[in-house]
């Protein structure tokens, strides 16, 4: 969690301006970049601001990494529908697109979180998320009780995309967002999520 001792509350517009100002910061210093080569020095000076006033709200560089890319992946999934349904047409390839053309902006910095060495709590939060999402798109609930059956579809769900965004991100990108999305969508529609599900067929 980023430092809040002797700085004003988290509402403060002040604290908001200068969160937003180091995030920026670091996303342009991570296009050229990658996150291991970036310094507190570099994000404070591109942000305009003193390094004490870095510390002042964040440990280090890599708390403010998973700060911004948390940021943006809530940002993402509330404009999405889980799985990716977009908001205005209800196609799954356009909101899984969507997905991975956010990634793809900012590869550097997702792939250092989403990488061997990288954040357990950024992957964590993504997959929790989608997660979510896919339980919402599939039972309209928005919390589900521990032993709710849908739990498990939903998660691994969450865990396939999580899986092959963090693979995709190492190999360079190497397909664009619309291939990932419909490379991906034939895979995860196969998990269908039905309110009632049907008993397994006996074997014959």
């Amino acid at each position: 969690m980023s430092r809040t001792e002797g700085v004003p509350a988290a509402g403060d517009r002040r604290v908001r301006r200068t969160h937003a100002a180091l995030r920026g910061a670091l996303i342009r210093l991570a296009e050229d970049r990658e996150l291991s080569q970036i310094s507190v020095a570099d994000v404070a000076g591109q942000a305009g601001v003193s390094r004490s006033t870095f510390y002042d709200h964040y440990r280090d560089v890599h708390e403010l990494a998973e700060a911004a890319c948390t940021g943006m992946i809530d940002e993402l999934v509330d404009v999405m529908t889980a799985l990716g349904g977009d908001p205005a047409t209800g196609d799954p390839l356009g909101s899984l697109q969507t997905f991975f053309a956010a990634l793809a902006e900012h590869a550097s910095l997702y792939r250092s979180l989403l990488g061997p060495q990288g954040s357990a709590r950024v992957i964590d939060h993504i997959r929790r998320r989608m997660a979510a999402a896919a339980l919402q798109r599939s039972t309209g609930k928005s919390t589900a009780t521990p032993d709710d059956p849908h739990n498990v579809p939903a998660a691994f769900v969450a865990g396939a995309i999580v899986g092959v965004a963090a693979d995709w991100l190492q190999r360079d990108c190497a397909h664009t967002p619309s291939e990932m999305a419909k490379l991906t969508w034939p895979i995860l529609s196969v998990c269908h999520f039905d309110a009632h599900p049907s008993a397994p067929r006996p074997r014959p």
